[in-house]
């Protein structure tokens, strides 16, 4: 055993399991780590609510997968199983990142035997014919000019919300023609080419401003506010402001742009996670097939 100590072969004394509770390793794992997070806010809340629940009050050492099969079930009765997935995903990392930096005695993490499954419903909404000039319109009615400019910036470069409310003007390049996204959500930075669209848009905006100054002095919930009321006064139903950034993505597709490409601007990491932008309008794809020629021998 003393040989084994050495190597570093023995288990790891799980009594100290004992002295903490799940409660305790929320917390830990919310002020360590998720204070560090863009997310914090939003898994914040999650973790809060979690912590509400009796599963919490357990010791590690008597946490089973079976104590999250319960939970599981118990919370299917309020949210989708695609709400509750979102909200087990920090709980199942702070359970690795017990295990691996921790290094809490840890021999499984619970969640992973535990099964969900949630139906895939990813939003393939794009732009109908007439909503962008509808938006537009109803953008410009609007007191506050930065809602058009945001608009027309969001469709044009594929960004999202975010990005575009903290982008700041050191993050432009108006000679090459081009903005650097620092950090997104994924953590990695991009550079995104300008459409003449969007240059122009920024060209116009500059004006008399510092680097630190934000390029579209805008607060999220103005946007939030406004957007609402265009919807309902341009007739537009079950739109969301992300689904501009779709909208971009597949234009970029119909432009002939190739899967690398598209994915140095939009920022995903793999081909997978673009297939779903890559479908073209409808209309554009009835108008590609009625030029081709039928067969002649069709009768009717």
């Amino acid at each position: 055993m003393e040989v084994q100590a050495d190597r570093q072969e023995l288990e790891p004394d799980r009594k100290v399991l004992d002295t903490i509770s799940l409660a305790d390793l929320v917390k830990r794992y919310r002020d360590e780590v998720v204070a560090k997070k863009k997310s914090k806010d939003v898994e914040a809340i999650v973790l809060n609510a979690f912590l509400r629940h009796p599963i919490c009050k357990k010791p590690l050492s008597r946490i089973i997968p079976a104590d999250f099969a319960s939970y599981r079930d118990d919370r299917l009765k309020d949210i989708t199983p695609k709400s509750l997935k979102r909200q087990l995903s920090p709980i199942h990392n702070m359970f690795e990142v017990a295990r691996d930096e921790w290094h809490l005695p840890i021999r499984e993490n619970p969640l992973d035997k535990v099964k969900l499954v949630a139906t895939d419903n990813r939003r393939e909404r794009r732009l109908r014919d007439g909503e962008y000039e509808k938006l537009i319109e109803a953008a410009r009615t609007r007191q506050n000019p930065w809602i058009e400019k945001v608009i027309i910036f969001a469709t044009e470069t594929a960004m999202r919300r975010g990005e575009i409310l903290t982008l700041q003007w050191e993050q432009v390049d108006l000679k090459r023609r081009c903005v650097t996204i620092l950090e997104s959500k994924n953590g990695y930075s991009r550079t995104i080419p300008l459409t003449p669209s969007a240059h122009a848009l920024l060209q116009c905006c500059k004006g008399d401003t510092a680097e630190n100054d934000p390029v579209f002095p805008l607060t999220a919930n103005a946007l939030k506010m406004a957007w609402g009321r265009m919807l309902a006064q341009a007739g537009i139903t079950d739109l969301h402001f992300h689904d501009l950034r779709h909208e971009a993505i597949s234009r970029y597709f119909e432009m002939g742009l190739t899967v690398p490409e598209v994915a140095s601007i939009s920022g995903h990491r793999n081909s997978a996670m673009l297939s779903r932008y890559g479908h073209a309008q409808l209309s554009r794809i009835q108008a590609l097939l009625g030029t081709q020629n039928g067969p002649d021998n069709i009768q009717t």
